[in-house]
């Protein structure tokens, strides 16, 4: 049992506290926590360990007593030969001192010694002494009161209130970056929206320019194939329709599909930006292919591409 604690304790104290490290601005890694606020954070091991040794402890002193209540009814039955056969009247170890006087037992014969004279229903109240481990316990939870007071509200070193509520907001940042970034992989033709942020249209364009430049252009004026400056558009001008012919692509015409080199969410971004280019009127730009839409409908959803109105057709 004593091996069992000490392997317990050795244990817990040779965790790896060097992984217990934040982010810093520039993304590094930066120690965030030394040995007091790691042991703040581990306090629920650390108690679970005191509570398991008390036990052991406790267990121990039960077994000494069984063996002690052993003892006398040899003694009593068969006289101290009986005893010293069964070697239980061996001296005792240096253990089992230790917790004969941590227990600090008062023998049967002395009961009346600290007896506090209140009894209840033939049950005596006496004066014993609290179990060690219990005391141990409480000495122990005082210790960590005075430590937790100079460290957090004296030397300052620990974070405060105020520092741990950024923290916290900001590892719920990241929290939600990564849902976000999960939820963009579930946009499809027939929920995706057109996109009008500043930062989402830049990234579309840089997605622009390094893969479909260099068929369409680099103001989008056209090129292998069609512009995308004017009304005029073949498979359709809606946010969900060009999201389509950008994830599926169309092969007889020799446009790839991107669905495997672009996440959704990427393709929605060029696709918000391709939708910009409306109107921008660069130079050199390849004549109109397709059909003339007009109104909100470029911009729609699938659902308006209903709507669309269709006033010529010109084919490639």
């Amino acid at each position: 049992m004593k091996k069992f604690s000490f392997l317990l304790l050795v244990l817990w104290a040779g965790q790896p506290w060097n992984n217990l490290y934040g982010q810093s601005a520039n993304g590094n890694a930066t120690p965030r926590l030394d040995v007091f606020t790691a042991a703040y954070h581990h306090i629920f091991l650390i108690l679970a360990v005191l509570v398991l040794l008390g036990v052991i402890f406790a267990s121990l002193n039960l077994i000494w007593a069984l063996i002690d209540i052993q003892r006398i009814k040899l003694l009593e039955k068969y006289g101290p030969e009986a005893v010293d056969k069964e070697k239980l009247g061996a001296s005792t170890s240096i253990w089992q001192q230790l917790s004969e006087r941590s227990w600090r037992l008062v023998p049967i014969e002395k009961e009346a010694d600290i007896d506090l004279g209140h009894e209840y229903d033939g049950i005596r109240e006496l004066d014993n002494s609290l179990p060690p481990w219990w005391l141990w316990l409480f000495y122990g939870t005082i210790l960590w009161a005075a430590v937790y007071l100079w460290y957090y509200h004296v030397s300052d070193r620990g974070p405060g209130m105020e520092q741990e509520y950024i923290a916290a907001m900001q590892l719920g940042e990241r929290e939600k970056e990564k849902f976000l970034a999960l939820q963009a992989d579930a946009i499809d033709e027939k929920t995706v929206t057109l996109l009008t942020a500043t930062a989402e249209l830049s990234e579309g364009k840089e997605i622009y320019i390094a893969n479909c430049q260099v068929c369409h252009g680099a103001s989008g004026e056209g090129g292998v194939g069609p512009n995308f400056v004017d009304k005029y558009w073949i498979h359709g001008g809606s946010i969900g329709q060009l999201f389509s012919t950008i994830k599926y692509g169309v092969p007889e015409k020799g446009m790839i599909s991107w669905k495997a080199q672009l996440r959704p969410a990427a393709m929605q971004k060029v696709a918000s930006y391709i939708l910009s280019l409306q109107g921008t009127n660069p130079p050199n730009q390849k004549a109109p292919q397709g059909d003339l839409v007009e109104g909100d409908s470029i911009a729609g959803t699938p659902a308006m591409a209903d709507s669309i109105t269709i006033e010529s057709s010109i084919q490639k």
